[in-house]
């Protein structure tokens, strides 16, 4: 999905989101679904508020879990922050970080592509292929 610079897109990248995980499987009463809407929001958010730039947004489905990237066409490398208190600003990457199960960003073209994964936990009662058995109290 293309992405204009303005933060009315912020929205639409989220709209776009929710009929893409529909699509796949993933219902809007999974808890993945909010992660990853939130996930979403976050990334094109710092794309177009921080860069000004156009950006393109993918989501990309297999191998038990689901990758999100935002490209834009800035070089400068994301730079996470830590807010403070009542701060509204700052806590992207800190969101982004703790909801991910793996994120990062590379260059790319003239820009840069920063990325997230989330894993698809299997369905209760049941295990990962090749998972011990956990208990947890």
């Amino acid at each position: 999905m293309e992405v204009g610079p303005d933060p009315a897109e912020v929205g639409r990248a989220r709209r776009w989101a929710r009929s893409r995980l529909a699509g796949s499987g993933i219902g809007d009463d999974e808890p993945l679904a909010d992660t990853l809407v939130l996930l979403i929001s976050e990334l094109v958010t710092n794309a177009v508020v921080h860069t000004g730039c156009p950006a393109v947004l993918r989501m990309l489905f297999g191998g038990g879990g689901v990758r999100v990237e935002v490209a834009d066409t800035s070089d400068r490398p994301p730079k996470p922050r830590h807010a403070e208190g009542e701060d509204t600003n700052g806590r992207g990457l800190e969101l982004v970080d703790g909801l991910a199960d793996r994120w990062g960003w590379q260059r790319e073209g003239a820009g840069k592509s920063i990325w997230c994964e989330v894993d698809r936990a299997p369905a209760a009662g049941t295990l990962a292929q090749g998972s011990p058995s956990r208990v947890h109290c």
